[in-house]
């Protein structure tokens, strides 16, 4: 579990992830060595990761939310080869182990296809069934961050955190899009979101100055966000589950919306599909769980049905590679 300084220093990180820690260390009360520290111990025992995204629908990306069944001999192995896939992102073994839940990231041209969806899952034995679900918008998730998480700091501290000092105070950043050009900036920041600009230089061959304007370019207009990802059960939250739910569309927005402010959900998306809403719950335990089913979504009556997948292990989040549980072995298709 994590102390109240621990926590503190995660809600600085979701405010912005690539705070100095001296600007960190003002907003908490603590020396930045003490920040620092911290920060080191969070990253090795509780797999604490800051990370760079890019906003779907701005990079011209759509989400295919994917659930295949497979038998329970293969199922680990074909989640492993999803996680070291390029295209997905937060894998899944759920059910007992015998379903994998995936996002996979397609271009929105629907001309492109989806080498993943159309070809490779398709030939790939042992996949007993398989639904797709485009992921329409999303409620509650990416810059949005779950509420135990980032429930820390006073009005005071997350004002001082969000003041960004910059190096060079006469330049005035101007929203961008991202281009083809800025793939390796990109990758860069999904491996390592507080990457310096010396360290993000040698990856893209800029000068640190152009990475620099570059990066409050495209932070400017939300273009790139900047996410933490850290294992929920320090928090606590030691049963997880996907719940697809089906809804009146007419309440929809509605039932959304409520869910998102649920202290108990991590994620909350309307999806395509038989169920069309999806969430992600953090709960205590089983009978957390079955409360929260019975008395908050029970309560609910536009949710006309539910359906809990328990999360058995998760293998990757949004970043390219998950720091921990990936074991090497053979790549294997998908």
């Amino acid at each position: 579990m994590l102390d109240d300084l621990d926590r503190a220093l995660i809600h600085a990180l979701h405010i912005d992830g690539r705070a100095p820690f001296s600007r960190m260390a003002a907003a908490l009360d603590v020396s930045p060595q003490t920040v620092a520290r911290r920060y080191r111990r969070l990253r090795t025992e509780a797999s604490l990761r800051v990370v760079g995204l890019s906003d779907p629908h701005r990079a011209g990306q759509t989400q295919w939310l994917v659930r295949l069944t497979a038998a329970a001999s293969s199922a680990q192995d074909l989640a492993q080869a999803l996680v070291r896939r390029q295209d997905t992102s937060w894998v899944k073994l759920t059910s007992g182990g015998t379903e994998i839940v995936a996002i996979i990231h397609a271009p929105t041209d629907a001309a492109a296809g989806n080498p993943l969806l159309l070809r490779d899952i398709p030939r790939t034995g042992n996949i007993t069934a398989v639904s797709a679900h485009c992921l329409l918008h999303t409620y509650l998730g990416g810059p949005t961050n779950w509420r135990r998480s980032a429930d820390a700091l006073d009005e005071r501290q997350q004002r001082l955190l969000r003041e960004h000092a910059t190096a060079d105070p006469s330049y005035v950043p101007t929203p961008r899009q991202l281009t083809d050009g800025d793939a390796e900036l990109l990758l860069a920041l999904q491996k390592d979101g507080r990457a310096t600009h010396a360290e993000l230089a040698r990856a893209t061959g800029w000068s640190p100055a152009t990475v620099a304007r570059r990066l409050a370019d495209l932070r400017a207009g939300g273009t790139i966000f900047f996410d933490v990802e850290i294992d929920a059960r320090h928090f606590g939250a030691n049963t997880r589950a996907l719940l697809w739910m089906s809804v009146r569309p007419a309440q929809l927005e509605h039932v959304a919306t409520t869910l998102a402010d649920h202290d108990e959900l991590a994620f909350v998306a309307a999806t395509t599909g038989p169920t069309n809403l999806v969430a992600q719950a953090l709960c205590r335990d089983p009978a957390d769980l079955h409360r929260y089913l019975v008395r908050r979504l029970g309560s609910l009556d536009a949710i006309h049905s539910v359906e809990a997948s328990p999360v058995h292990q998760s293998l990757k989040a949004a970043s390219p590679v998950r720091p921990w549980g990936l074991r090497p072995q053979t790549p294997v298709r998908p």
